[in-house]
Formats: structure tokens, C-alpha cells, sequence
């Protein structure tokens, strides 16, 4: 469970120990279900960042002129950019997330970011330099809905580009991170054992100190072929 995201999930774990064998890179019996499985990974642990750190305002980088072709060129400029913004704000600390896009167009490369504080455009654009910027609150959700929602938006916007990078071999360049995040803020870890699922949930709803909102079971899920698995999530 991870209590800062209001998210937990697990599974059944055989009381027999299986040492998992080392496949290399591009050599699994099933590539494409190895890059979806990879894929739903990177994805829930960007969700869970975003929401740990409530990361509810989204920005893009643009780059004008003739744009940006090198990635290892825009992971330099966004490190500065970071930088800069971290010590127009004050120097302290600051969680982000960035995702790289390629344009549809032959501008070359973007990136999406998302921060979890108000931020004037005017220091964004003085930090990024290379071009434009925009910056927004997330809105347009339900009544009572707050900053745990809009980051969980957040992350579901920024995770389509992640997942991208897992389906279309050509959006990734190998040996650079497919999105990167500040470190320091990763969402804590707690972990529960029982002898059933029932008995795994009750006690996270005891230590959240609330019944989850959302629940899924593999047991719902015609066709399921891996060990028993839930998942939980709280709050709005």
C-alpha cells in the first residue's frame, strides 16, 4: 500500500519460492505482452508519484524556430529548466514529472510536465528560454473532487505519452529514461500479509482509516491467467 497515493495492490504469493530466470532485453517468449506488462509498471508508478505528491498542474515545454531532434539535447535542457525553476521559487525541493513527446509534424521533440504548486508563467518561460510554455490548473471534475483527483488526472494524461514509448519502438531511444521525476519524493510503502484477500483489505481500510473507493479483482476478469491479484484506491 501506498498511503500518500491512497493506492495499494498485491497479489497471491506461492509459499514456494520460484527464482526467476534473467531474460535479456528483446529476448522474452512474448514481446508484446512483456511491453504491455512494462508498459502498465511505468505507468502505475507515475501514477503513483503524481498522486503521493499531488501533482495537479500541467505544463508543455515548446520549443520555437526549428524545434528540438536530439533527446539527449531536450533532457539537458529540461534538467536547467528544473533548476531554474526550483531556485526562482526559492531553492527548495520540488517535485515534478516530465514526459518527451515527438510532434506529429517535423518540429521535432516537446515535453509535458506536471508540478504540484501555483507557478507564474512569467518564471516559467524566463526558466525554460527555448520557446513557449502553458501551464494550467486541472479542473472540470466532480463536485468535491480535489488535489488527489486532478493529479490522478494528471497521470493519466502524462501516462498515454509513457505508454506510447512501449507500443511504437520508434518513440524510444535506448539508454535514456522514458520520463524522469525529481528525486526525493518517491510515495512510501507499506506492506500487509494475510491468508485471503478479505483479510489483506481489512487491514488496509484499518490503517487508512477508510473503506477504498474503487476496488478490482482479478477474480472479476474473464481470462485471468497469473496469480490472484486486488487493487485498491481511497479518496477523491
Amino acid at each position: 500500500m501506498y498511503p500518500d497515493a491512497a493506492e495499494g495492490g498485491g497479489s497471491f504469493q506461492s509459499s514456494v519460492r520460484r527464482t526467476p530466470a534473467y531474460v535479456a532485453w528483446g529476448s522474452a517468449r512474448d514481446p508484446d505482452r512483456a511491453a504491455a506488462e512494462a508498459g502498465r509498471r511505468a505507468r502505475a508508478t507515475l501514477r503513483r508519484y503524481c498522486a503521493a505528491n499531488r501533482l495537479n498542474r500541467l505544463g508543455t515545454l515548446t520549443y520555437a524556430g526549428a524545434g528540438c531532434h536530439d533527446p539527449a539535447e531536450l533532457r539537458e535542457h529540461l534538467g536547467r529548466f528544473f533548476r531554474n525553476l526550483r531556485d526562482g521559487l526559492g531553492g527548495k525541493p520540488l517535485p515534478y514529472v516530465w514526459v518527451p513527446e515527438w510532434h506529429h509534424t517535423d518540429h521535432g521533440l516537446h515535453a509535458h510536465f506536471a508540478v504540484g504548486r501555483f507557478v507564474k508563467k512569467s518564471l516559467i518561460k524566463s526558466a525554460w528560454g527555448h520557446g513557449f510554455i502553458d501551464i494550467k490548473l486541472l479542473g472540470d471534475l466532480p463536485v468535491g473532487s480535489g488535489s488527489l483527483s486532478e493529479a490522478r488526472v494528471a497521470a493519466r494524461y502524462l501516462s498515454k505519452y509513457v505508454a506510447k514509448t512501449f507500443t511504437d519502438p520508434t518513440t524510444r531511444v535506448l539508454g535514456l529514461h522514458r520520463y524522469d521525476v525529481a528525486q526525493g519524493f518517491q510515495p512510501r510503502s507499506v506492506g500487509f500479509a494475510g491468508r485471503s484477500s478479505g483479510d489483506v483489505m481489512t487491514q488496509a481500510a484499518t490503517a487508512y482509516g477508510s473503506i477504498p473507493s474503487e476496488v478490482w479483482s482479478s477474480a472479476d476478469t474473464e481470462g485471468w491467467h497469473a496469480p490472484p491479484a486486488i487493487w485498491a484506491q481511497w479518496g477523491r
